[in-house]
């Protein structure tokens, strides 16, 4: 079972920190964080996602189509991120997931004299649900403005996907603590021991 801090929360968006379960993509096999049931509901939980209190645990089914929907996330959102359509199976396979839980009504509120959406975020009951929720905040994305914004970290060894939401919009890290740090230092360390070697010659 994967622990807490397994969890990786830097995607900006709860379907880009789902479609961040699956580790290391540049690999030939990736690292799978859920691996169980208790894995899926783990995360579900961290996510908050899910009721407080929620007991009733994930199937095994429920994590195969938890894995599944996942994946048709990731290849949806780098597709239209790049200009390009998602496929119909993908397409299909989201708009079923986000239909699984009704959406609350919108409401709107008066914020600093100016009309905004509410908040109306809601929590599931049980696994299926949640992942509903993973779904229509995917589809949200895909149709947002945003998703011009979707990067898949800039590290080697990291692929991990985010939303750049800097000022410039170039941010190339997922983190700047875990990707952006170690490869400015090990750049640095690369040039000084050129440096080194082009001295001595």
């Amino acid at each position: 079972m994967a622990t807490d801090d397994m969890w990786i929360w830097d995607g900006g968006r709860v379907c880009l920190d789902f479609a961040n379960t699956l580790r290391s993509r540049w690999r030939t096999t990736p690292e799978e964080t859920l691996r169980g049931p208790d894995d899926l509901m783990g995360w579900l939980r961290e996510a908050l996602l899910l009721t407080p209190g929620t007991t009733e645990p994930a199937t095994a089914a429920v994590l195969t189509s938890a894995r599944r929907l996942r994946e048709s996330v990731d290849r949806a959102v780098l597709a239209v991120s790049d200009g390009r359509l998602p496929t119909s199976g993908d397409v299909t396979l989201l708009n079923r997931s986000a239909a699984a839980a009704p959406r609350p009504a919108l409401q709107i509120v008066i914020t600093h004299d100016r009309l905004e959406p509410a908040d109306t975020s809601t929590h599931a009951a049980d696994s299926t649900l949640a992942l509903a929720l993973v779904a229509q905040d995917a589809v949200d994305l895909l149709l947002s403005s945003e998703i011009r914004r979707v990067r898949v970290c800039g590290a080697d060894r990291c692929a991990l996907r985010f939303l750049d939401r800097s000022p410039a919009h170039n941010r190339r890290w997922c983190s700047m603590s875990r990707c952006g740090n170690r490869t400015k230092v090990r750049l640095h360390q690369a040039r000084t021991r050129q440096s080194g070697r082009a001295t001595e010659s």
